[in-house]
């Protein structure tokens, strides 16, 4: 009888802890549902290996590809007017990476950047374009770059921003609980997504600190971000990080394409001088512009940048990118791409 007496509690316990995840599971599905109605995809689709990738495609000419960071979509670049400025003389390319927007991540494989390189790679062929020069945000530069060492002769020029190049102790790798196998599967569809609609506001101000968050992030769907399939692309992506980067810089001294390094110099979340500049001793020949934080974006900008070179593939197609621009321009990119999420 004393031992019944004892146990009522702990049975109590773990019917409340059921009922817990049991509602949070419930209120994450209808959010995630209720977010992609608001936000069905609106590009296209393409079937590469047994993967569903999606991308949007605009313009005629050359070919600009745009890889974002880890955290946010190929939309991003959309509602930042980059893309559109940019389809205005190129043919562009801007893929949802695997897991990211509504491209799919199939599990049983390690979707590190060399296989998110092959699997970019292999769709471009498909979409029979022969080279391009790639533009790359955070995260993105991993998979960039090692496109670039998979397939030099279809890479034309990098242009990459505020990437994570070397590697180095990082703490925001304690944030991807939801890359653990069933625990964190557990979580990204029940208390994860509900405690990171709950910090959003605070993360999203210091991602952009110390300028304001800009309109075009404002339109961003916090919960499309916070999809249980998403996040643990990005737990994934964060644990990925250290030794993603340990792999890649042994082979940075072979690039021999035009290269571009853009970094903000109020960048908290990756240091400057252990990756931007780091990278741009090891190449030597690149070019590398430091942005001063404080002033709203101007994709317009960016776009006039990468007027002029890429049709004649010679190094003025990633220079022309940064070029001399003016402390205005700097700025403008500083905003665009010198922000980060958790993870870059």
């Amino acid at each position: 009888m004393k031992n019944q007496i004892q146990d009522k509690p702990k049975h109590a316990g773990l019917a409340v802890g059921a009922a817990i995840f049991a509602a949070a599971w419930l209120a994450v599905r209808y959010k995630t549902v209720q977010a992609e109605r608001e936000n069905p995809p609106l590009g296209e689709f393409i079937t590469v290996d047994g993967v569903r990738l999606h991308y949007f495609r605009k313009g005629q000419g050359s070919t600009v590809v745009l890889l974002h960071g880890n955290g946010v979509i190929a939309e991003d670049f959309r509602n930042a007017g980059l893309f559109d400025q940019l389809a205005q003389n190129y043919r562009v390319i801007a893929f949802d990476r695997p897991g990211f927007g509504y491209s799919e991540r199939p599990r049983g494989k390690l979707w590190t950047p060399a296989a998110q390189a092959r699997l970019i790679a292999a769709a471009l062929e498909q979409l029979e374009v022969r080279d391009a020069v790639i533009l790359a945000h955070s995260w993105g530069t991993l998979v960039a770059l090692s496109m670039a060492m998979q397939k030099p002769e279809r890479v034309t020029g990098l242009v990459l921003a505020s990437g994570y190049y070397y590697p180095s102790v990082r703490l925001d790798v304690l944030t991807a609980t939801p890359a653990i196998p069933l625990l964190g599967n557990l979580l990204a569809h029940t208390l994860s997504p509900l405690i990171g609609r709950l910090i959003w506001p605070a993360a999203v101000n210091r991602a952009f600190f110390p300028a304001a968050v800009p309109d075009s992030f404002k339109r961003m769907a916090p919960w499309m971000a916070l999809r249980p399939q998403q996040l643990r692309a990005e737990a994934e992506e964060t644990a990925m990080m250290i030794p993603s980067a340990a792999v890649l810089h042994k082979h940075y001294p072979e690039l021999a394409m035009p290269i571009a390094i853009i970094v903000g110099d109020g960048d908290k979340i990756v240091s400057p001088a252990h990756n931007s500049q780091h990278l741009q001793h090891d190449l030597q020949d690149v070019d590398l512009t430091v942005l001063e934080g404080g002033r709203a974006h101007d994709p317009a900008f960016i776009a006039r940048r990468l007027a002029g070179g890429c049709r004649a593939r010679q190094r003025t197609c990633v220079g022309a990118f940064i070029g001399s621009g003016g402390g205005a321009g700097r700025a403008s990119l500083r905003l665009l791409f010198g922000r980060h999420r958790a993870g870059v």
